[in-house]
């Protein structure tokens, strides 16, 4: 590489962070499966408790529970919806105002709930004033719930990219990676050349601020030139099979997910073993989710234990991007380690 490569670099990798921090970001986001169901769960859990009060009996309770309910489940889908459809308002507004509109938005759901109970005859008068108050109270703990949610993201975020650049610096792989380089230099420049590259790119992916989310294809991009550079450090101990569904490459992912499960596929499956490994990585989307596979062969079937940090961080990630909406799961058996990962398409 020659050295304006190397600035256009270091520039591209400088005003990515800028870029980012000039995009407008909502405070909370409601657009999530998960997030309705629960939300409508802690909507009825708190109509069930008040619905307690002055009920004579099992059955009274059950019918005020039933009456309040077909007020309050529209208007919460409705809060819902209207939170959801003004994501992109709300993100150009200061924080104190998003929450503002959120819980001004759950007054009208509240008073929307008296209108249905009114229209239906359910209640002989409609207590307008409770039900703005209980809209906007009950939208004020969704609103505390979907932030303290979002900002939850920023330590997994976080503690992933830390992981990851010091995985990339961590000294064995680092002076292993270079000391290749070095011997191909005069045999074959052009492979230390790329190799070098290989690893520029992994260093600046580890750096640059991607934002929540990035495609499946750009994992998968990331993870054949991590497994390229390991490929010249191991040989033919290292034996690789891909099978990609380009109709897959869509799927949204946190960034650098991938390489920690590669990482110590090399780790536990590669490294402890003379014969090496076989790796397989594969994806396809099925109707509307996209199935991700890393599979490893491990020595005698057990390979080295870890401490398992890697697979709750890539565990924990996947639930606060896709919620429900998710699977992970991670098996050994008879000398194979699997890792499946589902997500939407």
């Amino acid at each position: 590489m020659n050295d304006p490569q190397i600035l256009s670099a270091f520039q591209e990798l400088a005003s990515e962070p800028a870029r980012a921090a000039a995009r407008p970001a909502p405070l909370f986001d409601a657009c999530h499966v998960g997030v309705a169901l629960r939300a409508v769960l802690f909507v009825e859990l708190v109509l069930a408790v008040s619905a307690l009060f002055g009920a004579s009996g099992f059955l009274d309770w059950l019918a005020r529970v039933s009456l309040l309910t077909g007020g309050a489940l529209p208007a919460t889908l409705a809060w819902l919806i209207g939170v959801c459809g003004l994501k992109n308002v709300l993100a150009r507004l200061p924080a104190p105002a998003q929450q503002v509109l959120a819980v001004a938005l759950g007054a009208v759901a509240g008073l929307s709930a008296c209108a249905v109970l009114d229209l239906v005859g359910l209640q002989h008068a409609a207590p307008w004033l409770a039900g703005a108050a209980a809209g906007a109270l009950l939208a004020a703990l969704l609103v505390a719930a979907l932030v303290w949610r979002e900002r939850s993201k920023a330590p997994a975020d976080t503690r992933a990219r830390l992981s990851e650049l010091q995985s990339r610096i961590r000294p064995h792989f680092l002076f292993n990676t270079l000391n290749s380089a070095v011997a191909l230099v005069r045999a074959e420049p052009e492979r230390a050349e790329a190799l070098l590259e290989d690893l520029s790119d992994l260093f600046r992916h580890a750096l640059a601020e991607q934002g929540e989310s990035v495609t499946l294809a750009d994992e998968i991009a990331l993870a054949q030139r991590y497994l390229a550079i390991e490929q010249v450090r191991f040989g033919d101990r290292i034996r690789v099979v891909w099978a990609i569904d380009a109709d897959a490459g869509g799927a949204r992912l946190p960034p650098l997910l991938l390489q920690p499960l590669l990482e110590n596929a090399v780790r536990h499956g590669v490294e402890p073993s003379d014969l090496g490994a076989q790796l397989r990585i594969s994806t396809e989307r099925r109707a509307s989710r996209v199935v991700i596979k890393v599979i490893n062969t491990v020595p005698a079937g057990q390979g080295e234990a870890g401490s398992g940090l890697a697979l709750d961080n890539v565990r924990q990630r996947l639930k606060l991007l896709h919620d429900v909406e998710c699977q992970f799961h991670s098996t050994l058996k008879e000398g194979v380690y699997q890792v499946r990962i589902e997500v939407p398409a």
